[in-house]
């Protein structure tokens, strides 16, 4: 069965949201919500894997409990920062910095495993690596040459 493709020019149905026209699911209040929650989970959770590793499964001291929560809160910082600037910058740097954030984090929790910081470090360029070009290819694919999501 055909389809008529709909009119340029025209207006959308209301309830609709982006390029696609798909509905929008979750309420503006729920996406603010979440954007104020999503740092706040993943630092937590970073911040106990984090102290997790440090102490190896030996007993939870109060110094652990404070690394995991400065670990945390720098995450958190961190994590809110790369969003808000990556969300201004082209997509090639948009890529860059989740690749360092990516990268970073992930070297940080491979040295706290008590690996050489040699090791942690070639580990955080390798990951890095491949957010940078999994990364690139999305936003290459997403957006126009302006910075215009798709």
């Amino acid at each position: 069965m055909a389809h008529a493709a709909p009119a340029p020019g025209r207006a959308r149905r209301v309830g609709t949201t982006g390029l696609s026209g798909l509905p929008d699911v979750f309420s503006a209040r729920t996406h603010r919500v979440a954007s104020v929650a999503m740092p706040v989970v993943l630092g937590l959770v970073y911040g106990y894997w984090a102290a997790a590793n440090r102490r190896s499964g030996g007993e939870i001291t109060g110094w652990n409990l404070l690394f995991g929560f400065v670990t945390a809160a720098a995450f958190m910082v961190l994590y809110v920062a790369v969003r808000w600037v990556s969300s201004r910058v082209i997509r090639e740097v948009h890529a860059v910095l989740w690749a360092a954030f990516g990268g970073g984090a992930f070297g940080f929790l491979y040295s706290q495993a008590g690996n050489t910081a040699l090791r942690s470090s070639a580990m955080g360029l390798a990951i890095g690596a491949a957010c940078f070009v999994v990364l690139f290819y999305r936003y290459y694919t997403h957006e126009d040459a302006q910075g215009h999501r798709r």
